[in-house]
């Protein structure tokens, strides 16, 4: 899929601008916003006249709102698939159960953005039949070049003052993102070790005693494809321990 085409949903012309702009700045995948509506009348119209592969919705609306002309999507010869864009989190649950691909509130991060889309073009490639769909990817902005990093390279996560560290075997970058969002996302892959890290479940090569200089006597993960020992929190510690059993 060379770009996707999108249609933006939104009652304010302002944010509606502000979508625009981040769109411009996605570059996995690549997106053409075919048509923007204010309501769910027009959104209809542009659907009508046009083909989309999938529309960034609001919620709130004047009219019907996000949740019924989603609704009204399902069933549609070529449906595109939906992603909710709103500042009220409370949706979410009626959202999924719409099948929505994503639901992200405002304000929106450009990185958070481009993983809603690689979703929807994940989906959209297995709807086609596409064996040869993209594995999953981080999008990582790195000293003035934009790279992707397969997901399944990554060892952990690590929260350290407003950025993330994503660490590979070969090396580490750093992430603007949250380390509850990540987990929200990848949680099948990756485990809560502390209120800092998420580590790759595939990469635990074992539960050992540490001294931690900072937290005193502890326990920590030892990680295929590093020396680097992660600490555990005693919260943690039962997870990890049925994480390694199974």
């Amino acid at each position: 899929m060379d770009s996707l085409q999108v249609l933006v949903v939104d009652d304010e012309p302002l944010a509606r601008a502000r979508m625009r702009t981040l769109l411009a700045d996605c570059r996995s995948p690549t997106v053409m916003v075919g048509a923007e509506a204010g309501n769910a009348i027009e959104a209809m119209e542009a659907l009508r006249r046009g083909s989309f592969d999938a529309v960034l919705l609001d919620v709130h609306m004047p009219g019907a709102d996000g949740l019924a002309f989603a609704q009204a999507l399902r069933g549609m010869p070529r449906e595109p698939a939906v992603v909710f864009v709103t500042a009220h989190a409370e949706h979410a649950v009626a959202a999924f159960e719409l099948e929505a691909i994503d639901y992200l509130t405002k304000p929106v991060r450009l990185e958070r953005l481009q993983a809603a889309l690689q979703k929807v073009e994940r989906v959209l490639s297995a709807r086609n039949g596409n064996a040869t769909a993209q594995p999953e990817t981080l999008v990582i902005q790195d000293r003035g070049r934009t790279e992707r990093v397969p997901l399944s390279e990554v060892l952990y996560f690590k929260a350290e003052l407003k950025y993330i560290t994503v660490r590979t075997a070969a090396r580490s970058y750093i992430l603007d993102a949250s380390l509850s969002d990540l987990e929200d996302r990848h949680g099948a892959q990756f485990l809560r070790i502390h209120r800092n890290a998420l580590v790759a479940r595939r990469a635990v090569r074992a539960l050992e005693k540490h001294d931690d200089p900072e937290e005193g006597e502890g326990w920590a993960v030892r990680l295929n494809g590093i020396e680097e020992l992660l600490a555990v929190s005693r919260r943690q510690l039962t997870a990890v321990r049925e994480a390694l059993t199974r």
